[in-house]
């Protein structure tokens, strides 16, 4: 290339820096997919959670049926 070129078009970078930034995205997409994936869980345990405080507060309203079945054993 003429020496006049040289000075308008930059060197490209070394390899390594281009494998540098390559890594450098892949683990920040690693990151961002581990964080929202986590997120989500947090959201369906909070969920699961709150069903099963509803479902325990319906179940000591029932009558308790296995209680007069294991009081007339004894």
């Amino acid at each position: 290339m003429p020496e006049e070129f040289q000075r308008i078009v930059p060197a490209p970078p070394p390899a390594a820096d281009m494998f540098a930034t390559y890594q450098l995205a892949y683990e920040f997409s690693q990151e961002v997919e581990h964080r929202q994936e986590f997120e989500d869980y947090c959201q369906w345990y909070y969920l699961t959670a709150q069903s099963h405080r509803e479902e325990l507060e319906k179940m000591r309203g029932d009558i308790n049926l296995f209680g007069w079945f294991s009081r007339g054993k004894s």
